[in-house]
């Protein structure tokens, strides 16, 4: 999929959006998530082994009120399965053998009043890779490697709603994070590289709803299209999605206890471009199952999630993970 197809693709949604925001934002809101999982691409995306996090965040990072929140996320994934098709395969069909990696963020998001706000994400990533290579073209070889990642700066806008449930999201990802890391003997992929390279646009959503006695429920969506490649290497377009749930009923004293369950599906395209990887091994689709737990002692929250997969298929062959773990700390002042 290309830029311009997906620009078609969302012309005809978009009249039918803006019709639709002033007199009842919540079909608009509705009608902007259908639109944005029918353009997703039908191959599946991260990065082409699946070395990139689940890039929605938490129900902690949907804003409540106007005001500023600082937070960090930690999270961490180990892809040690050879995956191929909708199934495992066998490691000798995978030159890679193992990337554990690290992901650490600092973020800033701010809501001027009840209509425009800002997130700022700033990543930064630590990665330990096995792979074949080396000096006989056939050894084991380990490269660690680490660095600031690809900056985010997205636009919120929240006014479809006084209570700032309904918002759309659209910014840029910035090519900041390295794209040139390589050891001797050129080991290192461009899709194992901590930077894309690229200039992405983002463009998404979120959605909370009130499920009565105690219960809130959440969607979020995501797209990540590439805009400005360099290299010869453009990453597959992304889409991400979020439907979860949380209970609010528990509490100690000042201390909120809230259980959190979401599933998500993540999808990205194909890689393209000379540098891409070759024979094709990018491109995937997965459905996870996040269960969660959120204390709050305002202004204070702490989220914690394990990411597990239900199903995941993958173009060629591709290194998985048995999960993905992440904590999130966030403070609203």
């Amino acid at each position: 999929m290309d830029f311009s197809s997906f620009i078609k693709g969302l012309s005809a949604p978009i009249h039918r959006i803006a019709g639709l925001t002033r007199a009842r934002p919540r079909e608009a809101f509705s009608c902007l998530l259908l639109s944005l999982a029918l353009v997703l691409p039908r191959d599946a995306r991260a990065c082409a082994c699946g070395c990139g996090i689940y890039e929605v965040g938490t129900s902690s990072m949907i804003p409540t009120q106007p005001g500023v929140e600082a937070f960090f996320d930690y999270d961490y994934q180990d892809q040690n399965q050879n995956w191929s098709g909708s199934s495992k395969a066998p490691a000798d069909n995978n030159k890679d053998k193992d990337i554990r990696t690290s992901w650490y963020t600092l973020g800033y998001q701010q809501m001027f009043n009840r209509t425009w706000g800002l997130r700022l994400e700033l990543p930064y990533e630590s990665r330990h890779f096995e792979t074949t290579g080396g000096a006989s073209g056939s050894d084991i070889v380990d490269v660690s490697f680490s660095g600031f990642g690809d900056v985010r700066l997205e636009g919120i806008y929240t006014g479809f709603s006084s209570d700032l449930s309904t918002g759309i999201t659209f910014g840029l990802k910035l090519p900041t994070g390295s794209y040139t890391k390589e050891d001797a003997f050129g080991d290192i992929d461009r899709d194992t590289e901590i930077g894309s390279g690229s200039t992405d646009l983002l463009v998404g959503g979120f959605n909370r709803v009130s499920l009565g006695d105690s219960w809130s429920g959440f969607v979020q969506a995501l797209v990540d299209l590439p805009v400005l490649t360099q290299v010869q290497y453009r990453p597959g377009i992304e889409g991400d999605l979020s439907v979860g749930a949380y209970y609010t009923g528990l509490r100690i004293g000042r201390l909120g206890i809230a259980p959190v369950g979401q599933i998500k599906l993540s999808v990205r395209g194909r890689d393209s471009g000379a540098n891409s990887a070759d024979p094709v091994a990018s491109g995937y689709s997965r459905v996870l199952a996040a269960p969660g737990l959120e204390l709050d002692v305002h202004p204070l929250k702490v989220y914690a999630d394990v990411e597990l997969p239900l199903y995941q298929r993958c173009t060629g062959d591709q290194l998985v993970s048995k999960a993905l773990f992440r904590v999130s700390v966030s403070y609203m002042y």
